[in-house]
């Protein structure tokens, strides 16, 4: 990575601190699945800037149930994007460092060293839906991080499912607040289809490996995280 800004590097050490306390104060569960709820998970004015990004829905055509089916008109922390948004930039540093990284690797029991950091920003408009799926694979460790706070969009939280993919609760959908979890082979979630009401913003947040294909996605695609 080239040498930020000490203006980035404030912004930077901003989020990590912010993370740290969310961590510190957070809600464990343990069913279905140990998952973790964190609240002010990023400094606010930093949300206020990565809310004012303008990013296209997807055009869904009546056609949901799986992100990949609307691949092309996705949205990355790239380095496109990083580039030209400081918000987005300053976002993928603080997740790249190994401090954040491994306060993240500690909390979660994830082993997230030699992993690439990979950020979706994602917009969902009515129509959208996701089946229950796990994100067992090349992925380490997953953050759903909401940003978007519009009235009206307070079920718009993730479904989580159990093992048989009955459905087991909905997560609080408030801004600055993150779903965390490890995945597993039982790790089901999703989105039930039902009304969104304006354009739901979150923050999908993934440690992957060596695998992963889709370079392009990747925030820092020859730099792996070390710890």
């Amino acid at each position: 990575m080239s040498a930020a800004s000490p203006a980035t590097e404030n912004v930077v050490a901003a989020v990590i601190a912010s993370a740290k306390s969310a961590m510190a104060n957070c809600e464990q569960f343990d069913e279905p699945y140990r998952h973790w709820i964190l609240r002010y998970l990023t400094p606010q004015s930093l949300i206020d800037a990565l809310v004012g990004v303008e990013f296209s829905a997807p055009d869904l055509g009546g056609v949901s149930g799986k992100r990949e089916l609307h691949n092309d008109q996705r949205h990355y922390f790239d380095a496109t994007n990083n580039a030209r948004t400081p918000a987005m930039a300053a976002t993928a540093a603080a997740y790249q460092s190994a401090e954040l990284a491994g306060a993240l690797a500690a909390f979660s029991g994830a082993d997230l060293d030699d992993t690439f950091l990979r950020i979706e920003y994602a917009v969902d408009v009515s129509g959208f839906w996701l089946q229950p799926h796990t994100d067992l694979g090349v992925k380490r460790l997953t953050i759903l991080h909401y940003i978007s706070d519009e009235a009206g969009q307070q079920d718009c939280g993730t479904d989580i499912y159990n093992a048989d993919k009955s459905h087991a609760k909905r997560t609080p959908f408030e801004q600055n607040l993150a779903l965390v979890f490890v995945p597993g082979d039982a790790t089901y979630h999703g989105f039930e289809n039902r009304p969104i009401v304006g354009v739901r913003k979150s923050l999908i947040i993934n440690y992957v490996t060596h695998d992963w294909r889709d370079r392009e996605q990747l925030c820092f695609p020859q730099d792996p995280v070390r710890l």
